[in-house]
């Protein structure tokens, strides 16, 4: 059987969290990430039909997930090594893209929704950054941190790194990043001590 030359769905996923990612939600036209996603807009709505929310809602839960899974890895050595982790996947980003893309899933849940509704694409954001703070909770208190306060350290963790990307792109250098990630590790170690 021939190989179909059309992007597969995850690849216009990618493409449009990629394209969220460098826009914002409101300017990632369905037009934009096929286009984005080199892919041909009729393939875009035939995998997509409910429109730019259904495609923006799986771009949101595709970063998510693979932020997890990177996380996931990582938080198993620790909780140092994964906040070394996470913060190494968004300076790879920002750097990469030249300060022009920072996390889809911070991007949909800074903009405005609909007066009338919760969209669909800001529950898959705030499911990302619940999970975030969830494994890394876990690794806290598998590491010594009192149970009580590692929902707030993870909380301050994924708020300042998520934080931190904005301010680098804004400014267009690493600095932000550095410092948090400075405090942040000086944070960890104080609530697990030396197993972190």
């Amino acid at each position: 059987m021939a190989k179909s030359s059309a992007p597969s769905r995850d690849r216009i996923v990618a493409g449009a969290a990629d394209l969220i990612s460098r826009r914002g939600l409101n300017a990632a036209s369905i037009r934009e990430v096929a286009k984005h996603a080199k892919a041909p807009l009729g393939s875009t709505y035939h995998y997509f039909p409910d429109g730019k929310q259904q495609l923006a809602t799986e771009a949101v839960r595709y970063a998510g997930t693979a932020v997890a899974g990177i996380l996931r890895k990582e938080l198993d050595v620790g909780p140092v090594a994964g906040l070394r982790a996470f913060l190494a996947l968004w300076r790879g980003i920002v750097v990469e893209s030249d300060f022009r893309a920072g996390c889809p899933v911070l991007a949909v849940s800074v903009e405005e929704p609909p007066a009338d509704e919760i969209p669909p694409a800001l529950l898959a954001a705030a499911e990302a950054f619940l999970e975030w703070e969830r494994l890394l909770v876990e690794t806290l208190c598998a590491h010594g941190a009192d149970p009580d306060q590692a929902p707030g350290l993870a909380a301050l963790i994924v708020a300042s790194v998520e934080g931190a990307i904005a301010m680098s792109r804004a400014e267009r250098s690493m600095r932000a990043l550095d410092r948090v990630a400075e405090q942040l590790e000086v944070l960890i170690v104080g609530a697990v001590g030396r197993s972190a």
